[in-house]
């Protein structure tokens, strides 16, 4: 009886691990088992304050991707990395913009489709793009009046 009790318990151990690693490679941030369904895009802005990598993508409300890195280039740039749906098909002449899911919320990338023929490949470098809206400068320029 006790080796039967055992047995049990140790199959239902086996499963609950089975089932927290499934759980943690669908939800967790696992690049080598997601990167076939998705491509990359780069977008240089002037101005990122706010975003992170992980930060969503969004096209139209619905989350598209992810940033995966961001860095500054030799001319200043502020250049942001985003894997994107492969299903995306995204025209050259689209816009990327900072914006924010509140007053002081978390930023997220917005792409607003372009109406192009062609269309970004793996890579592709996006250089329309609307940069993030300091609040704080905004409200100090208020307070102080130097609003124009």
């Amino acid at each position: 009886m006790k080796n039967g009790m055992e047995f049990l318990v140790g199959i239902f151990m086996i499963a609950g691990f089975v089932a927290f690693g499934y759980l943690a490679l669908q939800l967790g941030e696992v690049t080598m088992l997601s990167s076939s369904k998705n491509y990359t895009i780069v977008a240089q802005f002037d101005n990122i304050a706010g975003v992170k990598k992980g930060a969503s993508v969004q096209v139209a409300g619905v989350v598209v991707g992810q940033v995966s890195r961001i860095w500054l280039d030799d001319d200043g740039y502020a250049n942001v990395a985003m894997q994107v749906e492969n299903k995306l098909e995204l025209p050259v002449d689209s816009m990327a913009s900072v914006k924010s899911t509140g007053l002081i919320g978390d930023k997220f990338i917005a792409l607003s489709p372009g109406g192009e023929d062609e269309l970004f490949s793996d890579g592709g470098l996006l250089v329309d793009t609307e940069s993030s809206v300091d609040i704080e400068s905004l409200i100090s320029k208020f307070a102080f009046g130097s609003v124009e």
